[in-house]
């Protein structure tokens, strides 16, 4: 475990992960390359090329590698772990492409598929219309039978399954997330507690160790780019007043005003759960 508590390490995703031991990880994000053939732009947002790796495989190739990932991390990630998988629907000469392809096939329970309202289209032809959204999935390992896990606590379940943020802005790095984005996936997963160990297997620039550092978490990461594990281990050693305020806007937003069970307890619903007039005074649920 000390060999990659708190380090990242440098590789190729699947070699790196195959030499990882089994039942490690608490929780993990990422946001793999798109295999979106470095040519593949928009009007708004040019190709996409990363440092000491090409975005060029076969889909059928492609979709296998991440096949291969998923289950390694499957593998590594304790029971009752949980992994949040970010991508997106593709289209390649005509051709319809969906994550759910290759996420199906692999050893994991799917919890639940998320919406990311990017707001902003790479694209702005008009063979289809604007695509400003990208998909979070919520990925589950088992414990036995339990297909769910454990119930969220009411001041994450509060979230939608529509997540309304930008993109990272001015990063060295060609398709970044906001920090918002990681921190709401460990932070609802693992509530209160502290010294977990989180994986991102494309490090990037390291927005998820962050995200990780800052709930107080161990992290682990694999990047194949000597730049971008440079890149986030500054911004993980140094954070800046930027990281800080986006970490602590996120953070406040998981919160309610009154649970289910202290409404009830209060008489603020009956048996049938109907609402009682004291509702629409007393609660509001944010739309985040």
């Amino acid at each position: 475990m000390d060999s990659i508590k708190n380090k990242i390490i440098h590789g190729n995703t699947l070699d790196v992960l195959r030499e990882t031991p089994s039942n490690v990880f608490d929780c993990g994000v990422t946001s793999p390359p798109y295999n979106k053939q470095e040519k593949n732009n928009g009007w708004l947002v040019k190709n996409v090329v990363y440092d000491k790796f090409k975005d060029v495989m076969s889909e059928d190739e492609y979709q296998q590698n991440q096949i291969d990932v998923l289950n390694e991390l499957y593998r590594t990630t304790k029971t009752g772990g949980h992994f949040f998988y970010n991508h997106k629907i593709r289209w390649d000469k005509g051709k319809f492409i969906h994550p759910m392809e290759w996420i199906t096939k692999s050893n994991w329970s799917i919890r639940q598929e998320i919406i990311w309202d990017r707001a902003i289209a790479a694209n702005i032809r008009g063979w289809r219309f604007w695509q400003v959204e990208e998909r979070i999935y919520w990925l589950y390992k088992p414990d036995g039978k339990n297909l769910i896990g454990e119930e969220l606590k009411s001041h994450h379940a509060l979230m939608t399954s529509v997540w309304r943020f930008s993109p990272e802005q001015k990063s060295p790095h060609p398709a970044p997330f906001p920090l918002a984005l990681p921190t709401r996936c460990i932070y609802s997963v693992l509530d209160d507690k502290k010294d977990c160990l989180i994986i991102d297997p494309y490090v990037g620039s390291g927005t998820t160790l962050l995200s990780a550092k800052m709930l107080g978490h161990n992290f682990c990461g694999i990047d194949i780019s000597n730049n971008y594990i440079e890149l986030a281990n500054e911004r993980i050693k140094n954070i800046s007043s930027k990281d800080k305020k986006s970490f602590e806007d996120e953070i406040a937003k998981h919160k309610v005003i009154k649970t289910f069970k202290d409404r009830k307890n209060e008489g603020m619903y009956d048996k049938k759960l109907k609402k009682s007039s004291q509702y629409d005074d007393l609660f509001t649920q944010q739309v985040i």
